[in-house]
C-alpha cells in the first residue's frame, strides 16, 4: 500500500463509509462520494493493484471479474439512463495509486 492509496487506506478498511452497490470476494463498487456526473460508481479490487499497467499475468482471473462487473453496472446506467462512460485513469491523472473504473451516466455536476 502507497501512502496516497485513498482506496487501501479509508475505503476498504472501512474508515469512510460508502454506499456499496455491488461487492463480492474481490471487487468493490459504491456510488461515488464526490460525484462527477448525475449517476457515478466507483469500481474497485479488493486486492491492491497501483493501476491498469500493473496488472500482472498472475491477476488476470481478477481482471476479468472487473470486466464482469463493470460491465453489469454500465449496463444497468445504459438501460436506466441510455448512456454510461466508463474508464479509469493512469499516472499523474491518477489520484489515488489504486486502480479504480469510474462508470457514470447523466448530467455533469463538476469540473473532472
Amino acid at each position: 500500500m502507497t501512502s496516497c492509496d485513498f482506496y487501501c487506506e479509508k475505503i476498504l478498511t472501512g474508515a469512510i463509509e460508502v454506499p456499496v452497490c455491488y461487492e463480492n470476494d474481490q471487487v468493490l463498487a459504491f456510488h461515488h462520494t464526490n460525484p462527477i456526473w448525475e449517476h457515478h460508481i466507483v469500481l474497485l479490487p479488493k486486492k491492491h493493484v497501483e493501476s491498469l499497467i500493473a496488472l500482472e499475468e498472475a491477476d488476470n482471473e481478477l481482471l476479468l471479474e472487473l470486466m464482469r462487473a463493470a460491465k453489469a453496472l454500465a449496463g444497468d446506467l445504459m438501460a436506466r439512463c441510455g448512456a454510461a462512460r466508463v474508464y479509469t485513469n493512469l499516472g499523474d491523472y491518477q489520484s489515488s495509486k489504486h486502480l479504480h473504473w469510474h462508470i457514470g451516466s447523466g448530467k455533469q455536476l463538476r469540473p473532472y
